[in-house]
């Protein structure tokens, strides 16, 4: 069932909101849910690998890529005005031979964020778009009004 919101939830100055869900585990490396508020504009941001300008992989060491990858995904986030404390929520693959502890050692201080921590989706897959590719991210941001 959806509930109307009424007009003072578009005035300036609402925040993104990421409630505490009763009965489910509280991380401070993760939210459960996020309320973004009408007005607000979103960005979705593909998957990012550890490429470089031209597509190429640029190492076959996994916290080498996934360093770049997030790299990458910031680049995406500015050309659309956004920063990564705008980022919502976080989709992650990683290849499943690839060292976890590594990949998320170069990604995780820029996943995470005091206080109200974004969303993060993760799994291990056997194979990605990209050959050659041990991980992937992808980001989902909004700008409040």
């Amino acid at each position: 069932m959806r509930h109307h919101v009424g007009p003072a939830a578009t005035l300036p100055g609402m925040s993104i909101s990421y409630p505490k869900v009763p009965g489910l585990v509280q991380s401070p490396g993760f939210s459960h849910v996020a309320v973004i508020p009408p007005g607000s504009t979103m960005i979705h941001v593909g998957g990012q690998n550890g490429v470089d300008a031209t597509g190429a992989v640029i190492s076959d060491d996994v916290a080498a890529q996934s360093a770049r990858a997030i790299e990458n995904a910031e680049a995406a986030l500015a050309a659309a005005g956004a920063t990564l404390a705008d980022v919502v929520g976080w989709t992650v693959l990683i290849h499943q031979d690839a060292d976890l502890r590594a990949a998320y050692g170069a990604v995780g201080p820029k996943l995470a964020r005091a206080g109200a921590p974004p969303l993060v989706t993760a799994a291990r897959v056997a194979g990605l778009g990209v050959p050659g590719a041990l991980i992937e991210i992808a980001a989902i941001a909004a700008l409040t009004p």
